[in-house]
């Protein structure tokens, strides 16, 4: 995957971009109500009290005062309530809508690529993650940017109004801003790369954090002695959290020491009030208003400069990031591509592979060496082999999960690359070795739409020899995401359930992969009885490595490092005594025994 750096501004607008299209009304409201909560606040602080101060100090009629404190009392509540208002009654839907609307954004686009992008690490790692992500960093994301809006209007708004008071005033503000910046940049630079080792740092303290609460390593904790070593190297990395929080913390302490002190005392406890006091004692240009006014002006338009310049800079640079990772996901484009033919699936047909070859991404040495083989309509063949000999391989090019490195992949005499792809994909019904059950009804298991046939779905559990008691029929909840009640089945009940979504769908090809691998021999034997029962008119590929499955197959296929070795029916094959023979021999023997 090629990788392009964008400029941190450039993700920030991109990824408000797609915010903007999904809900601008959340947009421009978020940045309306940051200002509404926060500028008529800084108003009151610097005009409002100006104006109190100079009738106080003035000879006019002192009743103004309270006509001005109401006023003040009204903007502040009224800006309050709107910003209430807004907040409970718009922004919590809005907020939950954005989030959907982006969810969906990305796992479409995810649902779009290739296995091939889920074998790349970098995407796995980075991408799928960001994904899981972008839920929450929408609204950090919009809050950046509404406060960005906020402050420099802020910085504007009480600017103008001090540049109207005395310039100079203005002028003393920002002069000592700006010396003491380069050490406000040293501290957003620390402050980062103390957040860059603390997450590289919790993310291993968070593993073994994980093992102690996931269901997957239960059974391996409490069953050796493993326990006190992941609590040894968790304190390890728990340790090393500390001794980083206090290598930076002294740094950013001292730094931030010295760069307050400077700005609060330097500037506008000694230059500043020096200058106010000149004004108003010793000129007369000035009121007490203006003092007050300036002096809380700057307090306000330092801490929106340094808003602007430090603390929403070092935040914008980690979120560009994430939307760095987000851009390139949106961007990756699928290998496998659209042909401009409709694949018939009604009547299976001729399947023929051409000196097909496969490489996986990365990797230096094919997985499929020059395969070449046909299957004949209504065929039943078999894969066998050792595991890693490419029997999962050959199905994933079938079913165009992956496409071929060389060679090419015909049926009816077509090539599959020819059809659109999801046209191809559903003249087949594949039950994968790892197989998912999904927390949705048992009806909506098997069928794998959220409309099934009520009828046909009991047909396909029923040849699949499923025969467990459900409360509610195929409309039973299965796993406890959704429903604390759902039902949880055991491995071979999960098996039936993965195996009768073959039997259900109407298609002219069956491939199954380990059908029968949690299954008992007897389960087993039924299980394929029905399987050549139900599938008469489909043509069947079916990879198995208990090779008692394979007797019944029109053809087996024996496989070894990428090739076939060996071809033929049972008998022919145990005629050969070789491979094949081998295997069965030895498994059999194994049951004799037993």
């Amino acid at each position: 995957m090629k990788k392009t750096e964008h400029s941190t501004f450039s993700n920030i607008f991109f990824f408000l971009g797609i915010l903007f299209k999904i809900s601008p009304a959340l947009v421009i409201g978020e940045c309306l109500w940051k200002i509404m909560l926060s500028l008529p606040t800084k108003l009151v602080a610097v005009l409002g009290i100006k104006y109190v101060i100079d009738i106080a100090t003035g000879d006019g009629n002192k009743t103004k005062i309270i006509y001005a404190v109401l006023i003040i009392a009204a903007v502040i509540i009224i800006s309050r309530i709107i910003s209430w208002l807004y907040r409970e009654f718009y922004w919590n839907v809005a907020k939950e809508k954005t989030q959907k609307g982006l969810s969906e954004k990305f796992y479409e686009k995810a649902k779009q690529l290739d296995l091939e992008s889920y074998d790349n690490p970098h995407f796995y790692n980075s991408f799928i993650l960001a994904i899981e992500a972008s839920a929450g960093s929408f609204q950090g994301i919009l809050n950046m940017v509404s406060g960005y809006v906020n402050e420099l209007v802020s910085l504007i708004t009480i600017g103008t109004i001090i540049l109207a008071i005395d310039p100079v005033c203005l002028l003393i503000i920002l002069v000592t801003i700006i010396i003491f910046t380069p050490i406000s940049r040293k501290i957003g630079k620390l402050q980062s790369q103390r957040r860059i080792d603390n997450n590289r740092l919790h993310r291993r303290a968070d593993y073994f954090a994980r093992i102690f609460y996931l269901q997957d390593y239960a059974k391996e904790v409490r069953m050796n002695g493993i326990k006190s070593l992941l609590i040894e190297r968790y304190n390890e990395a728990a340790d090393d959290v500390i001794e980083n929080q206090r290598k930076y913390v002294k740094k950013i302490d001292t730094i931030y020491f010295f760069q307050e002190n400077g700005v609060q005392i330097i500037g506008f406890m000694f230059i500043l009030p020096l200058y106010l006091g000149y004004c108003v004692l010793k000129s007369h240009t000035l009121s007490a208003g203006d003092f007050v006014a300036t002096f809380n002006g700057a307090a306000n338009i330092a801490s929106a400069f340094a808003f602007l310049t430090i603390h929403i800079t070092r935040n914008f640079s980690e979120q560009s990031r994430m939307i760095e990772k987000y851009r390139e996901f949106l961007k990756e484009k699928s290998r496998i591509k659209d042909g401009k033919h409709t694949a018939d699936n009604n009547v299976a047909e001729e399947i023929e592979l051409k000196n097909v070859s496969f490489t996986y991404p990365g990797n230096s040495e094919p997985t499929l060496k020059n395969i070449s083989l046909t299957l004949k309509p209504k065929e039943k063949i078999a894969l066998v082999g050792y595991n890693g000999a490419g029997k999962t391989t050959l199905t994933n090019l079938l079913l165009r999960l992956y496409d071929v490195t060389d060679g090419e992949i015909l049926i009816g005499g077509r090539n599959i690359k020819d059809e659109t792809v999801a046209s191809h994909r559903n003249r087949f019904s594949a039950v994968f070795q790892d197989f998912q059950i999904f927390a949705a009804s048992l009806g909506e298991n098997v069928a794998l739409n959220i409309n099934p046939d009520r009828k046909e779905v009991q047909t396909a559990l029923e040849h699949a020899g499923f025969t467990k008691k459900t409360e509610n029929g195929i409309d039973t909840e299965l796993l406890r995401e959704f429903d604390d009640n759902g039902t949880m089945l055991s491995g071979g009940e999960a098996q039936k359930v993965a195996v009768s979504r073959a039997f259900y769908k109407s298609c002219p090809y069956v491939i199954m992969d380990e059908p029968s691998a949690n299954l008992d021999p007897v389960a087993e034997y039924n299980l394929n009885k029905a399987m050549m029962e139900a599938a008469e008119n489909k043509t069947v590929i079916f990879i198995s490595h208990r090779l008692s499955t394979t007797r019944n197959a029109d053809k087996i296929y024996v496989m070894e490092n990428g090739t076939i070795i060996e071809s033929g029916t049972h008998s022919e094959l145990m005629s050969k005594n070789g491979k094949y023979a081998y295997m069965f021999n030895l498994q059999a023997e194994k049951y004799q025994k037993a």
